[in-house]
């Protein structure tokens, strides 16, 4: 197994889908510099035409994390991964898969469990546009409130289909687990510990939208979750979901 860099503890903020399918509404564009483990799924019939349809980051020299919704069921024949570019449909890398690693508790019911491994068949080579990032560990501190960055190529606009060519990213704020199960409760879905909460609560108008499943959110620059599933985008209500990543951290090393 490659190494897989893990931050267990995490203390002060350092100075400086029905269930809608997860998604980037009320950001920023940004650069894939500044966000060098940025990939993308990206599905090929004849590896000429290239369609992306899922995020996912680098986490090391083979390896990409993103959400089992979008591996479920795919083929690696016609699965590759684009990264070190800021645009979705252009420049960086193209490369192709060797393995769809997905949790046995994965539920795609209910998405718990929503997270997925993709392996490359070559070696990554990491350069100033593409990086590892760090994943929480299994005690990563992560309090209510917590600020953290949420990027993609998704929707910027929740009444119609408006993908971001450029990467976006959006700040958000992690939410109280126990306000989110009651608020998801509503709609008949169901908050397990396994799932990280994101949002504007009460306000709105920043989140993940259609096409951000599985892009990473970051806190600190390291991969604490997964983008997961949302009720529409951006409402004030509802946060967005994400795939807990520290729920995970011994499986993703164990696989990675």
């Amino acid at each position: 197994m490659r190494s897989v860099v893990v931050l267990a503890l995490c203390c002060a903020a350092v100075a400086a889908a029905p269930r809608t399918p997860s998604r980037i509404v009320g950001g920023d564009p940004t650069t894939i510099e500044k966000y060098p483990s940025m990939g993308t799924l990206v599905f090929t019939p004849d590896n000429i035409h290239f369609e992306s349809f899922c995020g996912c980051a680098i986490i090391n020299n083979r390896s990409v994390l993103t959400a089992a919704h979008c591996t479920l069921g795919v083929s690696i024949f016609y699965l590759r991964i684009r990264i070190g570019t800021t645009f979705v449909i252009s420049g960086g890398e193209i490369l192709p898969t060797s393995a769809i690693i997905i949790p046995p508790c994965y539920n795609d019911a209910t998405l718990d469990c929503d997270i997925s491994l993709v392996r490359t068949s070559v070696t990554i080579v990491y350069s100033s546009r593409i990086q590892p990032a760090p994943i929480a560990g299994q005690f990563y501190n992560l309090p209510d409130g917590s600020p953290v960055w949420a990027t993609g190529w998704g929707d910027t606009d929740p009444s119609g289909p408006s993908g971001s060519e450029q990467l976006q990213e959006v700040e958000l704020f992690t939410v109280n687990q126990e306000i989110c199960r009651e608020r998801f409760l509503l709609v008949e879905s169901f908050i397990t510990p396994n799932m990280l909460c994101a949002g504007i609560l009460d306000v709105g108008g920043k989140d993940q939208c259609y096409g951000d499943s599985g892009s990473p959110v970051y806190h600190n620059g390291v991969i604490v979750g997964v983008c997961s599933f949302g009720e529409s985008c951006a409402t004030p209500k509802f946060p967005g979901v994400n795939a807990r990543v520290s729920q995970f951290t011994p499986w993703i090393q164990d696989n990675a």
